[in-house]
């Protein structure tokens, strides 16, 4: 069974409290094993399945499975037909492959501040960013950093941008909700399934979209540009006949893996409950702690957060020397992100005035574990050291 019960939690808490952990379930690995006995281990029909599925369960028209997130982002933004070298406005508080899959689409990339408290960009950032730009912004890469949503049609009004220039980067945010819509019902909206996400296969990703001509477009260039992939034309019946009408990319999922993503998605209802369990455990421990900020949240009604990351604030300059300790006590903590700009290739891309707000927020942020494995007396176990390590810092 993957559902977690309340029996969980009588568990003895351990000292070791890593920062992330994979959860493969047995119906999971089960349904690998019986792609690896089918004959047919590439992309099939458990590919196709997995799609139909994950577009039903974020309320989006089409979905196609890729390699990764990155490579969605990449294969979302070629959709666009962009001009070479378009400006593509895009948060600095992110993955660095965000960013990589902009100049892979043969695009320019323009870092965009983001609000100390959120940890995103604001209308008001993402306008001075356009504003930086020689000519106006082709398209926007947007992140629901850290599960917490975002209000897509504002940022896009700001940039001058229709909503259908707007590629999401969903990787935190399966889960989360915005004005009552699941993320992922957009026109591109781009999921990751790496190791440590909400929906862990290990490696893969998916886009969805409401544009079936962007979709038919990404199906093929996801496979080299080919017309059609190797099961159909092996299907009884078949062609061996294809044609290469463009450039494509070689970003297909295995049926392997999207195995393992069916059924993980049967799973992720309850996961996501879980989730926000812990989430607000770790709320009712560290809620007053001096010089601790607790995540930023949707106003209520507004959305949902995903809870994909538990990503306080620390004041006083205190982050490092918390992780340092944390780490001494056998709990792993991350900082999600380092802004890119920080980054010796990306470095190039500061604005004029710096991005003051990203550059603040970074030297304040640490990830403290959590995932739908954890009990709650490991979770008190954690703020009880965060809280106990601040306290000695004041006295």
């Amino acid at each position: 069974m993957s559902t977690l019960t309340a029996a969980d939690d009588t568990r003895a808490p351990t000292l070791s409290v890593p920062f992330a952990d994979c959860w493969i379930t047995e119906p999971a690995q089960a349904a690998a094993q019986d792609v690896l006995a089918s004959g047919w281990v590439t992309t099939g029909k458990e590919s196709q399945a997995f799609e139909s599925e994950f577009a039903a369960h974020v309320g989006a028209d089409h979905a196609v499975a890729v390699s990764s997130c990155t490579v969605g982002i990449e294969l979302a933004l070629r959709s666009l037909r962009l001009p070479a070298g378009a400006p593509v406005l895009t948060s600095t508080m992110t993955f660095c492959g965000a960013v990589h899959a902009i100049q892979h689409a043969g695009l320019r990339p323009v870092l965009v501040d983001v609000d100390e408290v959120t940890g995103m960009p604001t209308p008001a950032t993402v306008a001075r960013a356009a504003g930086t730009c020689e000519e106006k912004p082709a398209g926007l890469v947007l992140v629901h950093w850290a599960g917490d949503p975002l209000d897509v049609a504002a940022l896009a009004g700001a940039a001058g941008l229709p909503t259908d220039r707007v590629v999401e980067d969903a990787a935190h945010g399966l889960g989360s909700h915005w004005r009552g819509a699941p993320v992922g019902s957009g026109s591109a909206v781009c999921f990751s399934f790496y190791a440590t996400k909400n929906l862990p296969i290990g490696e893969g990703g998916m886009v969805t979209s409401d544009d079936p001509d962007r979709v038919a477009w990404m199906r093929r260039a996801r496979l080299h540009g080919m017309s059609q992939d190797a099961w159909r034309r092996y299907l009884p019946g078949g062609s061996w006949r294809y044609d290469v009408a463009e450039s494509g990319l070689k970003a297909n999922m295995s049926d392997v893996q999207a195995a393992i993503g069916r059924a993980q998605l049967r799973a992720l209802p309850d996961w996501q409950q879980r989730r926000a369990v812990l989430a607000a455990r770790y709320d009712d421990n560290l809620r007053g702690v001096p010089g601790v900020q607790l995540p930023h949240r949707p106003e209520p009604g507004a959305g949902r957060h995903a809870w994909h990351l538990y990503a306080i604030q620390v004041g006083g300059g205190a982050r490092d020397d918390l992780a340092r300790q944390l780490a001494e006590r056998g709990v792993g903590t991350s900082v999600h992100f380092i802004p890119v700009h920080h980054f010796s290739h990306f470095a190039g891309l500061v604005p004029p005035g710096g991005l003051p707000g990203a550059d603040s927020l970074f030297e304040r942020l640490l990830s403290l574990p959590l995932y739908p494995r954890l009990t709650t007396a490991q979770v008190d176990h954690v703020a009880t050291a965060v809280v106990d390590v601040i306290e000695g810092a004041l006295r």
